[in-house]
């Protein structure tokens, strides 16, 4: 495709390489650098101006992500891109989209400001953690879904009789899209949270005893949360347990929870990079769907079809 140019930041590579073979074209030449003091450095190497560019970078910690995202699209602009989109397959601080408390800032909506100010006219990610955050931006969000590569494999898996569950109230509507989309029930944990990354499973509402269980997530962060709710699962009566995650965040000791817990299977995307493997993780790429977007992106063409939700 003439006038596209992919270019990949150092957060997630190997993602980007995957997408860009998907397209068939390949990411573009650029030298990114820290100095000793810690400072990032870009640049381009291929000529940009006119282009339609796409940058490929999650915004997960370190912070340095983040800030390597801004910079690629400042020095794109300043080459005379004709139009920057930013591909953020995960969308860090994506947790912190209200004030939960006194004093505290709503540092979602200020990185939607950054990427804005920077020069993004467009961001592309997937599964945000809320889907209003999409209002915080004034530059077009295109949010894909997981869920487009996730039920299929689950389909495939002819897993009998399956029930869908959300972790929380929070993730109902994430998790109805499951339950349609399987022709399976839905289950609702109640939880109660005491403080960040802490959670307290209080009441199970639905039916899991003698039937398997899928429990779906945007993301995993130390799997304490998560692991949880697997454990009073298999306490009501669960047959197997199957997890499906679009964001392995994986921090502390989640991994060993994750392998220590009852649960048969979790299913992830390549969206953050898995630190450590597990016979009880499974990985699904989200490449090919992420290349399609891109594709229709630069072509002006509808997405819906990608990223339709019930």
């Amino acid at each position: 495709m003439d006038g596209i140019k992919i270019f990949s930041g150092r957060s997630n590579p190997d993602l980007a390489e995957k997408i860009a073979h998907e397209i068939g074209e390949p990411l573009g030449e650029r030298e990114i650098m820290n100095f000793s003091d810690g400072e990032i450095w870009a640049k381009y190497s291929d000529n940009i101006r006119g282009s339609d560019v796409f940058i490929i970078q999650c915004t997960f910690p370190p912070a340095e992500n983040l800030m390597e995202l801004l910079i690629m699209i400042d020095a794109a602009k300043r080459a005379s891109a004709s139009r920057v989109t930013a591909v953020i397959p995960y969308f860090g601080y994506a947790r912190q989209d209200r004030k939960d408390q006194p004093r505290v800032a709503i540092t979602s909506k200020l990185v939607a400001n950054l990427l804005t100010k920077a020069g993004a006219e467009r961001v592309l990610t997937m599964d945000l953690h809320a889907a209003q955050i999409q209002g915080f931006f004034d530059i077009p969000v295109d949010h894909l879904y997981s869920s487009a590569v996730f039920v299929k494999y689950i389909k495939e898996l002819k897993i009998p009789n399956l029930v869908v569950v959300s972790p929380d109230v929070g993730g109902i509507k994430f998790a109805r899209a499951y339950a349609t989309r399987l022709d399976a029930d839905l289950v609702l944990i109640d939880k109660r949270r005491p403080k960040a990354n802490v959670a307290e499973v209080v009441n199970i509402i639905g039916d899991v005893k003698g039937k398997n269980v899928l429990i779906v997530d945007d993301l995993i962060d130390t799997a304490g949360t998560f692991t949880a709710g697997v454990h009073a699962l298999k306490a009501a009566g669960a047959n197997d347990i199957y997890g499906a995650c679009t964001h392995p965040v994986f921090s502390g000791n989640a991994i060993e929870r994750i392998e220590n817990s009852p649960m048969k299977k979790l299913i992830i995307s390549d969206t953050v990079p898995l630190k450590k493997t597990s016979n009880k993780i499974e990985v699904r790429s989200v490449a090919r769907l992420f290349a399609e977007a891109i594709r229709r992106t630069y072509q002006n063409e509808s997405i819906s079809s990608l990223f339709e939700i019930k």
